[in-house]
């Protein structure tokens, strides 16, 4: 599948080292102002090539809006959005044209399809979530209008485990380190991995705030499942959490259940959510990102004709995925959330009447 969501749906095409990769995002409600800068913004902040600690490929990402909008403000009618690539560089891989990549998706795309586009993974790229952060955006704008935002940043890089969460911190860092005390070590796992043609894994930790109680669509279409889902189908996540996650399992429940007063909840364990429905308080989720499977160290794989070999990979590649990788994490959460609101408003008659009366 292409697509994503129910009430508000997106869809992505193009390949890694085609013309172009876009979306279509369908189900925006009109009338919301659509500020292409900042849309341009968030495609900056995903983009390759800022600094040492990313991919050396120079992407400016130009977003171009085809359709969906007029005079600044959404119509209603699907939201075309397009970005050029500009420097692919697919002679790279032509020493891989007959090989598979060890920790990429070469191998299961082609036993899947008999085929695949082996310049830079073709549609298996993280090259493809730039158009998930453009849909993001739209979907962030929406929000902003209801005033719920949604904050990320690297909380662990290389085993090197964050102590603090400052999220205005993490906006500013060129890694989007949450702790600055961890920052310089953090970049210095990233450096020596890349030095030594290796990569390391890192973890996103996502926190959105101002989010009403009620989102969630039980039992089967629950906020915590979908936001997983979102999370899961980002390149390279190998696993999510919300709120404790993991250590849920080895406390008891008079540690793990959040207290509730009548100005809220004392704690939040749940990390936002009960019963896949959101109770108001802060959602929290940990997205873990495994290392960067493109490395330059010898290894041994097999040919599409199931010969061993042994290689050398070409190309630029992130040492740390997990870092932009924290930007796509925040757009696919923005629009799950999008999605639930507009679910949310026919969950009660008192709902319906109030808009149609």
């Amino acid at each position: 599948m292409n697509s994503f969501g129910q009430k508000l749906q997106f869809s992505t095409f193009g390949e890694s080292h085609g013309t172009a990769i876009g979306c279509l995002l369908d189900g925006l409600p009109a009338g919301l102002e659509i500020d292409e800068r900042y849309i341009q913004s968030e495609l900056d902040r995903r983009k390759p090539g800022k600094s040492e600690f990313e991919t050396a490929r120079k992407e400016e990402d130009r977003v171009e809006i085809l359709s969906g909008v007029f005079e600044g403000k959404s119509t209603g009618s699907p939201i075309a959005m397009i970005i050029y690539n500009t420097d692919q560089k697919s002679k790279d891989y032509s020493n891989i044209k007959e090989i598979f990549r060890p920790g990429h998706a070469d191998f299961t795309y082609f036993h899947k399809y008999g085929i695949r586009d082996y310049r830079g993974g073709g549609r298996s790229s993280a090259r493809e979530t730039a158009a998930r952060v453009a849909a993001g955006a739209v979907a962030k704008l929406m929000l902003d209008t209801l005033n719920i935002s949604i904050l990320s940043g690297i909380s662990e890089v290389a085993g090197i485990k964050s102590q603090k969460f400052d999220y205005p911190h993490a906006k500013n860092s060129i890694i989007y380190a949450l702790d600055a005390d961890k920052e310089e070590a953090q970049k210095e796992a990233i450096l020596q991995a890349k030095n030594s043609h290796d990569s390391v894994g890192g973890v996103s930790r996502v926190c959105i705030q101002g989010v009403p109680i009620g989102l969630g669509q039980p039992l089967y279409y629950k906020l915590d499942a979908v936001l997983a889902d979102a999370m899961m189908g980002i390149n390279a996540v190998k696993a999510v959490e919300i709120g404790d996650g993991v250590l849920s399992a080895s406390m008891h429940g008079s540690q793990n259940n959040d207290e509730i007063r009548n100005n809220g909840f004392i704690s939040n364990h749940a990390g936002g959510i009960l019963g896949g429905i959101s109770n108001g308080d802060a959602i929290i989720m940990n997205v873990y990102f495994k290392p960067t499977p493109s490395i330059f160290k010898p290894q041994r794989t097999i040919t599409t004709l199931n010969e061993e070999v042994e290689f050398s990979l070409k190309g630029r590649h992130d040492p740390c995925v997990a870092i932009r990788g924290s930007v796509v994490c925040e757009a696919m959460a923005a629009l799950v959330i999008a999605d639930m609101l507009l679910l949310n408003m026919g969950s009660t008659m008192s709902g319906l009447s109030k808009y149609y009366r």
